[in-house]
């Protein structure tokens, strides 16, 4: 056992730490918040894109295409998301922010891959893609129609109707 007057230290002692702990968390939790963390800066306005995507010959949806947003700043792609669609072909995509421009691109196997860039302005958008079945590959070792190129340019435009089909220009 111990003495009287050293008990009554070691309880004196353990009852001063006791309350100087309290003191020193109440202490802490009354900082300021306003002097800590970052400040707030409030997400951007979103929009929310729905793409359906639809064969051409038929209008019937086309199932499990992959359609891929690639937001732009410039020319510079920042990266890409990619979904793809249901069996109504379609998908929903609500994170690109207002006022950026984004390129759509869709690849559905056994059908043309489709692109087009699209400026976001709104809060809510609808984009009907149709895709078409791939054509032929142009060969300049193949016979082709002398009829389908006469009335182009060199460029695939049509030329003028007072200009000759044979001569340079």
């Amino acid at each position: 056992m111990m003495p009287m007057p050293r008990r009554s230290f070691f309880r004196f002692s353990i009852f001063a730490a006791v309350i100087g702990l309290v003191l020193i968390s109440l202490a802490a939790t009354a900082q300021s918040n306003s002097k800590r963390g970052r400040k707030y800066k409030a997400p951007l306005a979103t929009t929310r894109i729905e793409v359906t995507v639809l064969r051409d010959v038929n209008g019937k949806p086309i199932e499990n295409a992959a359609v891929i947003f690639h937001p732009m700043e410039g020319e510079k792609d920042k990266g890409n998301m990619e979904l793809k669609t249901n069996e109504d072909g379609k998908t929903v995509i609500d994170v690109l922010p207002i006022g950026d421009v984004v390129r759509l691109q869709i690849i559905a196997k056994g059908f043309q891959t489709y692109g087009e860039d699209y400026k976001i302005d709104k809060p809510e958008m609808a984009v009907e893609i149709r895709l078409k079945r791939p054509g032929e590959q142009y060969s300049i070792y193949k016979m082709h129609d002398q009829k389908a190129d006469a009335g182009k340019d060199a460029a695939g435009k049509d030329k003028p109707a007072d200009q000759p089909q044979n001569q340079p220009k």
